[in-house]
């Protein structure tokens, strides 16, 4: 019997080694082309990026961070780790999923259309997910739930059946716990 084809083209885990995910923010000189070179370190060795976020953090210091979330074995995410602490514009990376101090949170516009049972459902579903209702109208809610990705995916399907249409992400955003920075 052939072996399974693999899950993706860029499938780089060895028979039998277990992929993880992490979460790298990284402080980079905000200046033209500085996404480019990152995103294009991703796709010239074929890692794929699950998450991407990325704004400017202190204009005077002229920073942006942004926060990767990505998926390899143990050697991959070390040379993934390794090759974004050598670009040029790169003054630090922290791997957030390793860090005992990492928080990450992702934030979700979820659209729900709906009536009778259903709505109120929907309603009482976003309660328990702390979700805070932006507009509503008579035939949908479009509500705003931050936190966990996996709290964000687990909103996300119990609204499935309910109506959902629509769900924009905003990608995972990290820092640190305490007094430390990146």
């Amino acid at each position: 019997m052939p072996d399974p084809q693999p899950a993706s083209l860029y499938d780089h885990a060895p028979q039998g080694e277990a992929e993880n995910q992490a979460t790298f923010a990284v402080l980079v000189e905000n200046e033209p082309g500085v996404l480019h070179r990152l995103v294009g370190l991703f796709a010239a060795r074929g890692y794929n990026i699950e998450s991407l976020t990325v704004a400017e953090t202190d204009r005077r210091s002229n920073t942006s961070r942004v926060t990767i979330v990505t998926r390899g074995t143990a050697q991959v995410l070390a040379q993934i780790e390794a090759q974004l602490e050598k670009m040029v514009a790169t003054r630090h990376v922290q791997d957030v999923t390793r860090d005992p101090n990492g928080l990450e949170r992702e934030l979700a516009l979820v659209k729900v259309r709906g009536s009778g049972a259903d709505r109120v459902e929907a309603l009482r579903v976003a309660e328990i997910f702390r979700a805070r209702v932006l507009d509503t109208t008579s035939e949908s809610f479009v509500f705003e739930v931050s936190g966990a990705s996996s709290k964000i995916d687990g909103f996300i399907e119990l609204m499935r059946p309910l109506g959902l249409t629509e769900v924009s992400r905003t990608g995972v955003l990290s820092i640190q716990r305490g007094v430390d920075t990146l």
